[in-house]
């Protein structure tokens, strides 16, 4: 990769980092998950300064080709995002259910309550006119 090409991915990578952190900072983004993608930010920044850095890992983990190594890792950042997500739809799930629950119950509750104070009323009423 010659040094233009890394200066370009360079100011890429600063620039989406810097959108990931204003989603923080404004509210819009969750910290657990921008944890994920400020480290892919700065793991790419890395091996876009030392792109000689991609071709040991490669031949550590036995992988022929380091561009086969970035898709291999691309692969894994995919999964782990996606069981993450997965994880946290399946408690938010959990949490609705429990709350529309919740509402039923109390909605119920509360037109128990508004039928006994109507019945209440009804019979003061009725002995009033006796």
């Amino acid at each position: 990769m010659n040094v233009r090409t890394q200066i370009v991915v360079a100011a890429v990578l600063l620039a989406a980092l810097a959108i990931v952190v204003n989603m923080v900072r404004k509210r819009r983004l969750e910290l657990r998950y921008a944890l994920a993608w400020l480290g892919l930010g700065i793991g790419i920044l890395i091996l876009d300064c030392f792109p000689e850095l991609m071709g040991w890992t490669a031949d550590q983990v036995g992988i022929a080709s380091p561009t086969n190594m970035l898709f291999f890792c691309g692969f894994l950042f995919a999964l782990i995002i996606i069981f993450t997500l997965t994880v946290s739809i399946s408690r938010t799930s959990v949490k609705i259910k429990e709350l529309a629950q919740e509402v039923a119950f109390l909605e119920k509750k509360l037109r128990e309550m508004s039928g006994a104070k109507t019945d209440a009323s009804a019979d003061s009423s009725e002995k009033k006119e006796f």
